[in-house]
């Protein structure tokens, strides 16, 4: 799973960063308000920790703005307010849990775990389907429904058709497919992005699959029956 870590005091996000690294999180981390909301805005991240007090745009008005776009990440509020109003405006807002600082860590990942359960309950399932394609989470193999044939799918070309997949009725671009699959700092080049597009075609027709991922010109790809 992938968070944001949205805090401009670097010292305090780069060990909050690196204890959720150690937890087996992919993490991110932007140092301003500003940086924070564009990340946020990908859809690419399942939590955020957004501090309130950041330079160019405050914490507050990111998840304002956030949850008015629908995105769907559970969001951490991280700040040094105390008060009950505070509290109040975050989980107004659209927070999910409030940590104050000064704090623990070891109090913070365990928030951060206990919303990424209770996110997983509700949100995610064993299968992803679209038109014939079944396509299994925990073993990362892809069925035609209608052939009854599968196909084990390697990890990178999993991570890019299960983000396919959950935005089936979009058109992704491929910053969208960089950020999600290889990371917001990718230096990825385009012709390998098509190399992994090509690999999972490929799949889909040996299984005797309808589905297509169509390139749409000038600006990504969607899947298409």
């Amino acid at each position: 799973m992938r968070i944001l870590v949205v805090e401009d005091e670097e010292t305090i996000a780069d060990i909050i960063a690196t204890k959720l690294r150690h937890e087996k999180y992919e993490v991110d981390i932007s140092y301003n308000g500003e940086d924070g909301l564009y990340n946020a805005n990908s859809n690419i991240y399942d939590l955020i920790i957004l501090d309130i007090m950041l330079p160019k745009i405050n914490g507050l008005d990111i998840l304002k703005e956030i949850k008015e776009n629908d995105i769907n990440a559970k969001v951490i509020m991280l700040t040094a307010k105390s008060e009950l109003d505070d509290k109040l405006k975050g989980f107004g807002a659209g927070a999910d849990d409030y940590v104050t600082k000064p704090f623990h860590i070891e109090e913070l990942i365990a928030r951060v775990n206990v919303q990424l359960r209770n996110k997983g309950k509700s949100k995610i399932k064993d299968t992803l389907e679209y038109s014939d394609l079944s396509l299994n989470i925990r073993t990362s193999t892809l069925t035609c429904k209608n052939t009854n044939e599968s196909i084990n799918i390697p990890y990178r070309e999993f991570l890019l058709l299960e983000y396919l997949m959950n935005n089936k009725k979009q058109i992704i671009s491929k910053e969208q497919i960089y950020d999600k699959v290889w990371g917001i700092d990718t230096d990825y080049e385009s012709n390998n992005l098509e190399a992994y597009l090509s690999f999972l075609r490929k799949k889909i027709k040996i299984i005797g699959s309808k589905v297509n991922i169509k390139a749409v010109r000038n600006l990504g790809y969607k899947m298409e029956d």
